[in-house]
């Protein structure tokens, strides 16, 4: 193992083709400095000088060692920086999920002014549910995740940041003559299964009626998709109006169910998942 004082001594010599001087750099005597770039070339098993008495030129082995050992020193100086930043949360990987109604409010801009914000931060997105989530949770798959449920019906066991909450509105298909709202309660829904997120399920099956479920799906674009094919009507967050689609309209509705955002992450997570949250938590 080749310690990093033999080597700045040596990139020393290199750089100044002169025992004396680099003496000199270093603030120690030339015999001593002498005797250390010997040992050097003793333990690599190379020359790294031809000395005459009159000048001092790098073999090509030098020259090599000289390119790695200024990398190398550069690196090292550098280490002690990295490490604090990644201490600070301002450096390392956030690994984080979401579901897919938050795309349509604030993370797009969240993402990109963190970035701005912590440049050295490596981002891993993964667009996934809460049963996925707390799956990916215990198996330390992710840091940290946008999730949507009831009013204070968070899931358990996870610090978390209330992103907002905001009512439902109900999505269905466009006609010429409106159905009434008692007309709009009575058609089937189109709704997620209930893994997905269960105490927002049980909260639409218990205002929605008794019309039952004419179809599940998982991501709410393609609910909205089903809608459009007069398949049912489906209960989707206010935020989610600004996906149009042809065929579709939405209907506020009195007394309509609520669904909150939270973001949810570990009490152990890495310091960069706390810089995202007090990011978060300061543009949201």
């Amino acid at each position: 193992m080749i310690e990093l004082r033999p080597l700045q001594q040596f990139l020393a010599v290199a750089e100044l083709l002169h025992f004396g001087r680099a003496a000199e750099r270093l603030h120690m005597s030339q015999p001593p400095l002498t005797q250390a770039v010997r040992k050097l070339e003793a333990q690599l098993g190379v020359q790294l000088f031809e000395r005459s008495s009159r000048s001092v030129r790098l073999t090509a082995a030098g020259a090599a060692l000289q390119v790695a050992a200024a990398k190398l020193l550069a690196e090292a100086a550098a280490l002690p920086a990295e490490v604090r930043a990644v201490a600070d949360g301002v450096a390392g990987r956030l690994r984080l999920a979401f579901v897919s109604t938050v795309g349509f409010g604030g993370l797009p801009l969240w993402l990109r002014t963190f970035r701005e914000a912590c440049p050295q931060v490596a981002l891993a997105l993964r667009e996934a549910t809460l049963d996925v989530q707390l799956d990916e949770f215990a198996a330390g798959g992710i840091d940290a995740g946008f999730v949507i449920h009831t009013p204070g019906q968070a899931p358990g066991g996870f610090e978390r940041l209330s992103i907002g909450v905001e009512p439902l509105v109900l999505a269905l298909p466009s006609s010429d003559e409106p159905p009434s709202d008692a007309q709009c309660l009575a058609a089937p829904l189109v709704i997620f299964p209930r893994e997905v997120a269960p105490s927002l399920y049980d909260a639409i099956l218990a205002h929605h009626g008794s019309a039952g479920v004419a179809q599940e799906a998982i991501q709410m674009q393609t609910i909205v998709n089903l809608v459009s094919a007069a398949i049912g009507v489906a209960w989707v967050p206010a935020s989610l109006q600004g996906l149009q689609r042809a065929g579709v309209v939405y209907r506020a509705m009195p007394g309509a169910p609520e669904v909150e955002t939270s973001l949810v992450w570990r009490a152990d997570a890495p310091p960069v998942v706390a810089r995202f949250v007090e990011h978060v938590a300061r543009h949201a």
